[in-house]
């Protein structure tokens, strides 16, 4: 009824309360079950121009993808005439644009085929917020990593070795939590229920953490900077840490809030820790 008439504001775009600064009332929700009386007085908020969790989670991954091969293949105007197009005389290097690509790969096919989101849009700002974090990282790390002065780690192969199988574990980790959260919520709906253990081990950090494909993608990041002894990357890996901190402990306090059987040892990221 609001849309049609007004229909600048299509409902993504809607935020309905029954207090100014209180919280928006669930699609779900029916006005007869509400909190309210006879009559009621509801409060509209304009959010923005929406876009698509889907369209924000491509293009914030297909970029980083990209960028990182124009500085591995050395693409002219980033190391100058000399180096065009020369490829690294370290093996690290390969192995580290394989790594990276196949993280980023993996993000692209699981927004497809995957993740199921609760909301269907989020602000258009966030694109630029978003792109400009994985965009300029991604740019950041592949120029020192591909440059043509890198320095490989310091303990050699050993380490490198170590690293690949840090990343490799976690990632697969990461992709198994990814599936059992999908297997949670059924097609179309927005239905949330307590995340448990199942059947595959790497879903057995449940046990001790609410949001263990936070800390698996944390684990492939310390992976990757073991990897690269790259600046750039431990920055990465710190600063998506602190925010997936926030994040693990907004989604934390959730559960607690929704679900009081929920399991009382359960940290948000790190077991027994934060």
């Amino acid at each position: 009824m609001f849309h049609k008439s007004h229909p600048q504001w299509y409902p993504a775009r809607q935020s309905l309360r029954l207090d100014p600064k209180g919280k928006s009332v669930k699609d779900e929700d029916v006005l007869q079950n509400l909190p309210v009386g006879t009559t009621a007085t509801l409060y509209f908020r304009d959010l923005g121009a929406q876009i698509s969790w889907v369209t924000v989670f491509l293009t914030e991954y297909a970029g980083p993808l990209l960028i990182y091969l124009l500085f591995y293949f050395r693409v002219p105007f980033i190391y100058g005439p000399k180096y065009d197009f020369t490829t690294s005389k370290h093996w690290v290097v390969h192995l580290a644009c394989i790594c990276h690509s196949f993280h980023y790969i993996k993000r692209l096919l699981e927004t497809i085929f995957v993740h199921r989101f609760s909301h269907g849009t989020m602000p258009l700002r966030n694109i630029f917020k978003n792109c400009s974090y994985y965009w300029g990282f991604a740019a950041w790390m592949a120029y020192y990593i591909n440059h043509p002065l890198y320095t490989p780690p310091g303990y050699g192969e050993d380490q490198v070795q170590i690293a690949l199988i840090i990343f490799l574990f976690c990632q697969i980790g990461n992709f198994s939590i990814h599936i059992a959260l999908r297997n949670l919520r059924p097609p179309g709906s927005k239905t949330r229920k307590i995340p448990f253990p199942t059947k595959n081990p790497f879903t057995w950090l449940f046990l001790l953490v609410s949001c263990p494909n936070y800390t698996y993608e944390v684990g492939s990041w310390i992976g990757f900077t073991i990897m690269t002894q790259c600046l750039p990357v431990g920055l990465f890996t710190l600063v998506g840490f602190i925010q997936m901190t926030i994040w693990a402990k907004g989604k934390h306090r959730s559960y607690l809030k929704e679900f009081r059987d929920y399991p009382p040892l359960r940290s948000p990221i790190l077991p027994f820790i934060l």
